[in-house]
């Protein structure tokens, strides 16, 4: 008679973990980003594409799997000199540059990474990120452990903001909108809109419209506008094409009588709400036209369950009057391979540090 076997009477082989370099942008980045942490959903194939067609680059991928599922996706990109050998993860400075590792990825697979990171690049460059990322401290630690030459350089302070708490929005702030918006309404008839992901192409254009009367038009060259041809419209534009980062995107345009007076710009993942941009006409700036926009559009990502807001680097005066307080640091890592280039890395820990701003 034929004895059974168990489960547990087979003998267990660990798991085959691999590294594989592709050309291109790999297709397993979408697999990986969607078992990632929920900040980093939107660290889709659509995103690094829209990088590349926006800002040029012709990248690779490390992927690595865990018997032969993808559990990191890592593109890269060329930068300065070929012989230099140094390299960067594409795509927009905020939220953050960073890339989709999946929340089961364990050293093995880092260890993977970075073999393979050694045989293609001299030095890595990632970020701005935020102290903690769930993507990038593993990949640090195991980096140190393995030898490699680990800079930074602090970049700002990001701000953050609970939405959830039970003391907003005050009734005093409430009261003072009301009036604001009475007057407001003096100039015209007032639009308050949240446009549908399939509207983007028109979203677009009335947020650049926006910009072009701005402070940003008027005091810079306009090259960190977001939605303007001279700015980044060109890499929005390309996002929104992802139907899955289409839908991630969020905006709030006011309009006063059918002419654009404002808008703000949002990514929401999970509950939390990347803050990317906000604007207004100047021409209404006596009352406070953004503020207005922007309380109404945090009272409605409440109630859609949105439980933190992170408004990134800059501006803090009015971050901090909605009530944002100070959040994790933003850094740019540089990561160098073992071996000469790593102790050649560290003699420029320095110079590294002071090309960021000061703390």
């Amino acid at each position: 008679m034929t004895k059974p076997m168990f489960l547990a009477d087979f003998t267990r082989l660990p798991s085959l973990t691999r590294a594989v370099v592709l050309d291109g942008l790999a297709g397993a980045i979408d697999t990986v980003a969607e078992g990632a942490a929920p900040s980093h959903a939107f660290l889709r194939y659509g995103w690094f594409a829209a990088a590349l067609a926006a800002y040029g680059g012709s990248a690779r991928t490390i992927v690595v799997e865990d018997d032969e599922a993808p559990v990191i996706a890592l593109p890269f990109v060329r930068v300065g000199p070929i012989a230099a050998g140094v390299a960067t993860v594409p795509g927009s400075y905020w939220p953050f540059r960073s890339f989709p590792m999946h929340a089961d990825a364990g050293p093995r697979a880092i260890d993977a990474l970075l073999g393979a990171l050694a045989g293609s690049v001299t030095a890595l460059r990632i970020g701005p990120v935020c102290d903690g990322d769930p993507a990038v401290a593993p990949l640090l630690a195991r980096a140190r452990a393995k030898g490699w030459a680990v800079l930074d350089r602090f970049v700002a302070d990001s701000y953050v903001f609970d939405l959830q708490q039970a003391e907003w929005p005050r009734g005093s702030s409430l009261r003072k909108n009301r009036f604001h918006e009475k007057h407001l309404a003096d100039h015209g008839a007032l639009d308050w809109s949240f446009p549908e992901a399939t509207a983007w192409p028109t979203t677009f254009d009335a947020m650049a419209a926006v910009e072009q009367k701005s402070w940003i038009a008027a005091r810079t060259d306009g090259s960190d506008a977001k939605f303007t041809e001279a700015g980044h419209g060109a890499f929005w534009r390309e996002v929104a094409r992802d139907p899955v980062l289409a839908r991630m995107l969020s905006a709030a345009v006011l309009t006063v009588d059918g002419q654009p007076a404002a808008f703000s710009f949002d990514m929401d993942c999970g509950t939390t709400k990347y803050a990317i941009a906000n604007s207004y006409d100047p021409v209404f700036a006596k009352h406070s036209p953004g503020k207005l926009l922007y309380y109404r559009n945090l009272v409605r990502a409440r109630a859609a369950g949105i439980a933190t807001v992170d408004w990134g680097a800059g501006d803090s005066g009015y971050k901090q009057t909605i009530g944002a307080v100070q959040g994790p640091a933003l850094r740019d890592w540089l990561l160098v391979r073992p071996g000469l280039s790593a102790l050649v890395g560290r003699m420029l820990k320095g110079w590294w540090s002071a090309s960021g701003n000061p703390a």
